[in-house]
């Protein structure tokens, strides 16, 4: 029963790991005008991205602001994701706890 809902966990972990990839990369494609956000697809899928992942990152936002014009709240949530996942890995076989 433990293993499963830590595989469950790590599912989501890289559920969210492959959105904020998405959202990264959109959000490049955008900044150097390779896609447009006046298509409706393009603009849907943006407003869709952000409302999935500000919730997380406003709070890092809040304790990190920008470097330089550089928004590496992003990167926080890549560390914690990673670290979590190593978190639930150790428990799985037993390393932890």
């Amino acid at each position: 029963m433990t293993f499963a809902i830590l595989q469950t966990l790590s599912f989501i972990l890289n559920i969210v790991w492959w959105i904020f990839l998405i959202m990264i990369i959109m959000s490049w494609l955008i900044s150097f005008n390779v896609i447009n956000t006046r298509n409706q697809f393009v603009n849907s899928v943006w407003r869709v991205l952000n409302q999935v992942t500000e919730p997380i990152l406003r709070p890092i936002r809040r304790v990190i602001p920008p470097v330089g014009g550089l928004d590496l709240s992003p990167l926080i949530v890549f560390v914690v994701i990673f670290f979590l996942q190593n978190l639930i890995a150790s428990v799985a076989v037993g390393r932890v706890l």
